[in-house]
């Protein structure tokens, strides 16, 4: 898997240029958009000096931008739109990022949002009363020790950004996976886990609302099919990983 890489466009647009360069971009765009080299971009401008833009593009890798997209059928015609903008460019250089990431406060954490702890817990409680008494998933927990819906409890709400209480206590993403080691779960069984645990969301009283639900089940499709391959005769167990973290995802921007 190739390591994605950040480009940085600084340009200085005089004020009386700045609708047909921001025109032109929005023409070069399109090019932006078809390029399988290209992640994502974005055109900011200065709110204190309205002549200074920035363009971010994010690259599959350097490489893949420099011998990919600027030698492909989409280059000349993006280069075409800003080309009478080239000597206005500044700074033009590609970034990797560091380690030094993570999210701010202004948005709650999925774990947050749900309700914390005490939702966590009601939500496995319901969950693994549904589970035993389900025709094809009791026997795959025959022996469900009593701690059980607490401890996975402590997972989802570390996964969904709460308190690493299951790292802390219990180990990392490996330590789970040995759970289902040689379980041979079927898709059956996968997909009835996932629609009983959505019961149990309703049931627990966790949000309805679009944005939740969708990361939410978004985790659990993701988790589940893990499980089905570490549970079967030809899985390699991962090394010692941390819990994986699930955020929002991106909604359409429709309204019921």
């Amino acid at each position: 898997m190739t390591v994605s890489t950040v480009e940085y466009i600084r340009y200085r647009i005089p004020e009386q240029q700045s609708a047909e360069f921001l025109a032109a971009y929005t023409r070069a765009a399109a090019q932006l958009a078809a390029a399988p080299q290209c992640v994502d971009y974005e055109l900011a401008r200065c709110e204190e000096d309205f002549e200074h833009y920035i363009l971010r593009i994010t690259w599959t890798s350097t490489e893949e931008h420099v011998e990919g997209f600027r030698k492909s059928d989409l280059f000349p015609d993006f280069l075409t739109e800003i080309r009478p903008y080239i000597g206005n460019i500044e700074e033009m250089r590609h970034y990797k990022p560091t380690t030094v990431r993570g999210a701010g406060a202004s948005v709650p954490t999925l774990y947050a949002w749900a309700g914390g702890a005490e939702a966590f817990a009601r939500l496995t409680e319901v969950f693994y009363d549904k589970v035993l008494k389900d025709d094809l998933l009791a026997p795959l927990f025959a022996d469900l020790a009593p701690e059980h819906a607490q401890h996975v409890a402590l997972w989802l709400g570390e996964v969904f950004g709460g308190p690493p209480e299951y790292s802390e206590t219990q180990g990392g993403h490996g330590h789970m996976v040995a759970k289902h080691l040689g379980k041979n779960i079927t898709e059956v069984q996968r997909r009835r886990w996932v629609n009983l645990l959505q019961d149990a969301a309703d049931d627990a009283g966790l949000p309805t609302d679009a944005e939740f639900r969708s990361a939410f089940v978004a985790y659990a499709e993701w988790g589940t099919r893990l499980a089905v391959y570490f549970s079967g005769p030809d899985a390699v167990p991962p090394g010692e990983q941390p819990i994986p973290k699930w955020t929002w995802g991106a909604a359409p921007p429709y309204q019921g």
